[in-house]
């Protein structure tokens, strides 16, 4: 007799899981809104609609396919929504309207551009680049740590460090009971009501102490503290709490070199096709020597010249404004511009076929309708 498979039916919750593992949502900007924006966590899905934006085209699609949660790379839901109306001209009763048909929302936005294999990994792959490095990073998620610096005379600093690392102070990496110790003097003067171990009250003391520096998992900051204070042999220890940042290993945008060295028109030309770009656009002499590229998808702004851009670099993105046009120009660069919605959504059949993996037996399906809002203008005969 073989055992029954798990049928279990994904939930909302689910979907937020595996996508979490993917994209984890603390990635995104500050000012950007990612994750669940709507939608039962406890409901079951069976179909999923991807797409970059919602539109009232996608959100009818949506509503025919029943699907039971819509995917928008870009969010529906951006600044505080005063009323859920429809009719209505903007997203917010489209937002309604999926509501009202069980439809949960879900979105990823600049988490997905930070992520690993995301928005940025995906071009840069098209280019044929597997080495890249971020153009500009940002804090990693998950638990911060903290720096306890506490000073105590040299005979009890083993036992106050011991009463630490056993609330899980001193852990770097694969290491434990890690701290730092350095000798000093310190000065003190206690006043009436004081019970100094060391000296007298009423007059100025200086002891040889142990400056004992200790790293802390944030979470745990209250029972170390707690636990230095009970086995340390003065009425009132002196420390500090320094918060510390890990070291970033994630950003936005990629930088890389091109594996052959390519010309602008031929780059331009395979990720067009790629792509399927109707008005991709390129800014310099088609014939320039290209070596590395800037891939920044969407709208590139300013931020592509933090990578110091010039002679053989070429930025790769959606849309770049006049000014910018102009000023990769003056820095000997160049740049591809393959239209905003184009260059970001390669990334949604990446999405599917990863989700496929954790989530069996549900519909991902790429949307139809969502399309680039542009079209090519065809010359008039002349």
């Amino acid at each position: 007799m073989t055992k029954a498979r798990n049928s279990r039916t994904p939930t909302v919750s689910d979907f937020t899981v595996a996508m979490d593992a993917i994209a984890p949502t603390a990635l995104a900007q500050d000012w950007d809104n990612v994750g669940l924006l709507a939608g039962d966590l406890s409901s079951k899905i069976r179909r999923v609609l991807f797409a970059i934006d919602m539109t009232p085209a996608v959100t009818a699609e949506a509503i025919r396919a029943k699907a039971d949660l819509l995917f928008c790379y870009h969010p529906p839901i951006f600044q505080p929504i005063k009323n859920l109306v429809t009719p209505g001209n903007g997203t917010e009763s489209l937002v309604f309207l999926c509501i009202r048909n069980n439809i949960a929302l879900y979105s990823s936005h600049t988490a997905l551009d930070v992520a690993d294999g995301g928005t940025n990994d995906v071009i840069a792959g098209l280019c044929g680049i597997d080495q890249t490095q971020p153009l500009e990073y940002v804090d990693n998620p998950g638990e911060n740590n903290s720096k306890i610096v506490v000073f105590a005379p040299p005979e009890h600093i083993d036992a106050i460090a011991n009463a630490a690392f056993a609330k899980s102070a001193g852990i770097i990496g694969n290491y434990s009971q890690c701290s730092f110790r350095t000798g000093g003097t310190g000065t003190f003067f206690g006043n009436d009501g004081t019970r100094p171990t060391i000296g007298k009250r009423g007059r100025p003391e200086r002891v040889n102490e142990i400056r004992l520096e200790l790293i802390t998992p944030h979470s745990k900051l209250p029972a170390v503290v707690s636990a230095i204070c009970g086995a340390h042999p003065y009425d009132e220890p002196a420390f500090d709490i320094f918060p510390v940042t890990p070291t970033p290993t994630r950003g936005i945008g990629r930088v890389g070199d091109l594996p052959v060295q390519s010309t602008l028109n031929k780059l331009a030309q395979k990720l067009a096709k790629a792509t399927k770009a109707q008005n991709a656009a390129i800014v310099g002499r088609s014939t320039t020597k290209v070596k590395r590229a800037v891939i920044l998808v969407g709208a590139a702004g300013s931020l592509p010249f933090r990578a110091g851009v010039g002679a053989g670099d070429v930025i790769i993105t959606g849309e770049i404004r006049h000014h910018d046009a102009l000023a990769i120009e003056r820095a000997g660069a160049t740049a591809i511009a393959l239209g905003h919605w184009t260059s970001e959504s390669p990334i949604l059949k990446s999405i599917i076929n990863r989700l496929k993996q954790t989530l069996p037996g549900v519909d991902l399906t790429l949307s139809r309708s969502d399309q680039e809002p542009f079209t090519h203008l065809k010359k008039p005969n002349s």
